[in-house]
């Protein structure tokens, strides 16, 4: 787990101003990884001026069996149904720019975890591009191409050479390029990665303030009432007050789901 070895073969970029790098290893078909969402934004919104954060897949099938994709250039010829497809849709949709691949990511646990969608679909993952207001011509040839295919195998280097055997997990690496990354699977409280954070920064972190509800749903595009009581460290009651208080101002939309109230910019 080595960044020297991992630089040696050209995976990882040149070392950023930020003092911190952190590796979030993601399964799109994990619900542990979609429960860590909410930290992670958390997570970015306080302290992302002390660390740059790159997504990397790292899927649950044993043996990320690309040979469909890869003998068939058109997806169809597959049924429309793989286990591989949403690895490949969010690595697909990230090619239009990393906040794409972010999006398309957060919008696939909602659709797969709120909504009970197949995503393995790929007629149910051109939909979501659509939703996201994608290229969805370019979302599909990319989906097909070696380039997607190369970018995922190489997140899938990456997971090995540090060692990572299962999603959700953190790694995090200091300045020093000779030193070993620190890695963190599975879920812990908010606290335990803030501490993780200080040490390695070697100071007291101090956060920055959150950002107005406004820039908020700018920067995630959607977000449940707990959420955002996190954010701003109040109560899910005082949330949902000043959330109403938005939506009959014709700010916000409310999404319901059964036990889970999801809350977005209204569109235009």
């Amino acid at each position: 787990m080595n960044r020297q070895t991992l630089m040696e073969n050209s995976v990882i970029p040149s070392t950023c101003t930020r003092p911190i790098e952190l590796y979030v290893f993601m399964d799109p078909l994990c619900e542990d990884c979609w429960s860590i969402q909410p930290l992670l934004r958390k997570l970015q919104l306080e302290y992302d001026h002390y660390f740059t954060l790159r997504i990397a897949l790292r899927t649950s099938l044993s043996s990320m069996n690309l040979l469909c994709t890869r003998e068939n250039e058109d997806a169809k010829a597959c049924n429309k149904v793989h286990p591989t497809f949403p690895s490949i849709a969010v690595k697909a949709a990230e090619f239009q720019g990393k906040r794409a691949g972010l999006r398309f990511l957060s919008k696939l646990f909602e659709y797969s975890f709120l909504k009970s969608r197949n995503v393995s679909s790929f007629s149910v993952l051109v939909e979501i591009a659509e939703k996201l207001e994608l290229d969805v011509d370019e979302f599909i040839r990319d989906f097909s191409s070696k380039n997607v295919l190369r970018s995922l195998q190489v997140d899938l280097y990456m997971a090995k050479e540090m060692e990572v055997d299962k999603a959700a997990t953190f790694v995090f690496f200091n300045g020093n390029i000779e030193d070993e990354g620190l890695k963190v699977s599975g879920l812990y409280g908010y606290e335990v990665y803030e501490q993780i954070l200080e040490e390695l920064v070697g100071m007291t972190i101090i956060p920055d303030i959150p950002p107005a509800l406004e820039d908020l749903f700018r920067r995630f595009d959607t977000l449940s009432t707990k959420e955002i009581a996190d954010i701003y460290n109040i109560s899910e009651k005082s949330a949902e007050r000043e959330l109403k208080k938005q939506l009959l101002q014709q700010h916000v939309e409310r999404i319901s789901f059964e036990d889970t109230t999801l809350w977005r910019k209204k569109l235009l």
